[in-house]
């Protein structure tokens, strides 16, 4: 039985900005944002507020196949100890191969690297699958905001989630 290739997971760089902003386009869904759909001209990937060092990349079989965006959760001293996942995308052709999991680990580990204590997230409650993996992968459910969003004309739970590292 052949083995699936691991995804490499490493900081961005400035060149990944064309790949990214692809990505981020191509993998939006009311499933997985309250943001309105991308529409052209599209602006780029990274801004001055979504800088290189935030993101962390996925590549697989050498390119771009996922992204995690990893930022302090406030601009609080009081709050510098914890850091948020603002941001998890992987590309429909790489869903299933851990690229999402591996980003969540290298995630944890570059936390714990800033010296963060805590791993926090926001996922939207009918998003299932997203929900499922971050339980599995030690986050825990600590508050919900219902009927916080209005997505498709439907109300949606904002789902808090959190986990020591």
């Amino acid at each position: 039985m052949t083995r699936m290739p691991e995804p490499i997971i490493r900081p961005a760089v400035l060149s990944d900005d064309a790949a990214l902003a692809e990505l981020d386009r191509r993998t939006w869904s009311p499933v997985h944002s309250v943001m309105a759909p991308p529409k052209p001209p599209y602006g780029p990937f990274f801004t001055a507020g979504n800088l290189p060092e935030y993101i962390l990349v996925a590549e697989l079989d050498g390119r771009v196949a996922g992204y995690l965006r990893l930022v302090p959760a406030t601009p609080l001293p009081s709050n510098a100890h914890v850091r948020q996942i603002q941001g998890l995308a992987v590309d429909e052709t790489a869903r299933g191969r851990g690229v999402a999991r591996a980003l969540l680990r290298a995630s944890a580990d570059e936390a714990r690297r800033q010296a963060a204590v805590r791993l926090t997230l926001r996922v939207l409650g009918h998003n299932t699958p997203a929900r499922r993996l971050y339980e599995s992968e030690g986050f825990a459910v600590e508050g919900v905001l219902r009927g916080e969003f209005l997505v498709g004309g439907e109300y949606v739970d904002d789902v808090l989630m959190a986990r020591a590292l």
